[in-house]
């Protein structure tokens, strides 16, 4: 069991424009959602389709190629481990977060 490790990999489409923020150090971080979706057969014999929808953050260069390359409906295949996160938002209430930061990512052609 010592081999594994945090690591996802997902397929799906890009669900709206990427954020790109610009750190005052100049690197850059793009910010994402991304929905896959899973067909199955329910139990009354119905195709059903379930839609997830993830939270994706590229950092460096990665960001800057989703800048570039990563449109809205855009086809995309990454590679990235889990975070997990918290934070306070305007009213001090605490806000949890889980998202993807990707380490790998696949254009697949159109």
């Amino acid at each position: 069991m010592n081999t594994l490790k945090n690591n996802v990999q997902l397929s799906g489409n890009v669900g709206k424009t990427p954020e790109i923020i610009t750190l005052s150090t100049g690197r850059k971080l793009a910010k994402f959602s991304l929905a896959t979706r899973e067909t199955y057969t329910n139990h009354k014999g119905e195709k059903v389709t379930d839609t997830q929808w993830h939270n994706i953050v590229a950092w460096g260069k990665m960001a800057e190629m989703v800048e570039q390359q990563v449109p809205k409906g855009r086809e995309i295949e990454l590679e990235g481990k889990l975070n997990s996160r918290s934070y306070e938002d305007k009213n001090g209430i605490k806000k949890y977060v889980t998202e993807v930061v990707c380490r790998e990512l696949i254009l697949p052609e159109k």
